[in-house]
């Protein structure tokens, strides 16, 4: 006798459900992100587990909980451990995402063929065992225990666990697990959201680590409803560009850690290799000054780091002037060269500029401000800006440099790469003791006041 199936409609942000197609999800207020499922009625949810797990049934007074400190599982890899707050806590879940070929599956293979102290099970929903024993020989097979499974399957999956009984589960990628629980597609909004619940109650009864990669759709959010942010213990985003060898590891949210912290890797053929000094590699070391190069101190989360900003300016050729930015906000390039032109009085108006960041890397430290416009100005005049200079500071809309944060970072930063002199804001180093600095510190309060001792 065939089932009978009804439609129901998911939100596709916050899994919200709904009988009929509306145009604003009711719970979350987002427009035209309900999608179609059809589901078998009748079937009844798998039982929660957690009666018999981990969770205490009787509410406990705050000052009765014993407090203890999780042991983390320390990776090999060392800006994975500064990401995740020192490592992977027991039981818990871990979501990773990014752009499709932009490292995920490499980041965590080349991780847990590397780690000896438990055995790792590796789902593979994407690729053949063949396919993964040939990247494993690319990045360098380790000496751990690592088994490779594939399948799409979530009972498949958990049988296989409960043979196995790995210290660490990872699934790639949790859009193509499918429960037969429900009758809806892979990467579907109940599937996803019911694969994570069971995974969820399977890391938090058996005190094992579970690491899901996911997709990304076209706006850069991972796919699938936003529930599944919010089920997993942490969220890391893997950033950067194909073209280019840097691939920056963030933070979204971390329950055990925080999130101003990032990982800084470099794409080989034979894998990722960590960048434990990413400043040493994004300012290229000149023979001598090059007009258009300032060297800006910013702040990525609570890692200070040198970068190379690069300017031309020359006269348009075309009757509409051109502002082409890569690695940088072009709305605010556009308004640093309004201020150039209006409080400093240098006319950009018909001339193109063109705007670049080293390294392929996207800032956006309001900090970066002055080596931008010192760029520009480098490029404009064709003078090259004393070796060894490099500044931190916003620029307002009067002119006016204005303060920075973790101003003392930025300063040690430029010490240790050798530089001789910093330009900071006027009073961003009030109640700081730089004696301990030896570097020169030459503050300055507005805009023309850094040009000419920059150009002087």
């Amino acid at each position: 006798m065939a089932k009978s199936v009804k439609t129901v409609y998911f939100c596709s942000n916050c899994g919200a459900e709904s009988s009929k197609w509306v145009g604003r999800c009711p719970e979350c207020g987002e427009w035209n992100t309900f999608v179609e499922e059809r589901q078998a009625v009748g079937k009844s949810k798998s039982p929660s587990r957690f009666a018999t797990g981990t969770l205490n049934g009787t509410p406990t007074k705050v000052s009765e909980i014993e407090a203890r400190q999780e042991e983390r599982i320390a990776m090999p890899s060392g800006e994975l451990n500064r990401v995740l707050g020192g490592g992977i806590v027991p039981g818990s879940i871990i979501l990773i995402g990014g752009e499709p070929g932009i490292g995920k599956s490499t980041l965590v293979l080349q991780n847990m063929l590397r780690i000896r102290s438990r055995k790792v099970l590796y789902v593979s929903g994407e690729e053949s065992q063949q396919q993964i024993k040939m990247r494993a020989d690319r990045i360098g097979g380790g000496t751990g225990e690592c088994y490779i499974l594939g399948e799409t399957s979530l009972e498949n999956i958990f049988t296989q666990i409960e043979a196995m009984q790995p210290g660490i589960v990872i699934i790639d990628s949790i859009q193509t697990i499918a429960s037969d629980s429900l009758d809806s597609a892979a990467g579907s909004v109940s599937q996803v959201r019911e694969c994570t619940a069971q995974l969820l109650r399977y890391a938090k009864e058996s005190g094992n680590p579970v690491i899901l990669i996911g997709h990304i759709n076209k706006e850069g959010s991972i796919a699938g409803p936003k529930v599944l942010e919010h089920i997993v213990d942490a969220v890391l985003q893997f950033e950067g560009d194909r073209h280019y060898m840097y691939r920056i590891l963030r933070g979204i949210k971390n329950r055990f850690g925080s999130t101003s912290e990032i990982g800084i890797y470099q794409m080989h053929n034979s894998g990722l290799k960590e960048v434990a000094n990413p400043s040493e590699m994004l300012v290229s070391m000149h023979g001598e000054p090059l007009s258009g190069v300032a060297i800006g101190v910013t702040l990525d989360g609570a890692r200070p780091f040198m970068i190379e900003t690069q300017a031309l300016v020359s006269t348009a050729a075309y009757g509409t002037p051109q502002r082409s930015v890569t690695g940088f906000d072009q709305k605010r390039m556009n308004m640093l060269l309004a201020v150039l032109e209006k409080r400093v009085g240098f006319k950009l108006a018909q001339k193109d500029v063109f705007l670049n960041i080293a390294g392929g890397l996207k800032v956006n430290d309001p900090a970066l401000d002055l080596a931008v416009v010192s760029a520009v100005l480098s490029s404009n005049v064709d003078m090259p800006i004393g070796k060894g200079i490099c500044m931190a500071g916003e620029i307002g809309l009067s002119g006016e440099i204005r303060q920075v944060t973790r101003i003392e970072a930025r300063i040690g930063e430029a010490e240790k790469l050798g530089f001789d002199t910093i330009l900071v804001p006027t009073y961003n180093l009030k109640g700081i003791d730089t004696s301990g600095f030896k570097i020169n510190i030459v503050e300055v309060a507005k805009t023309e006041e850094a040009f000419r001792h920059l150009f002087a």
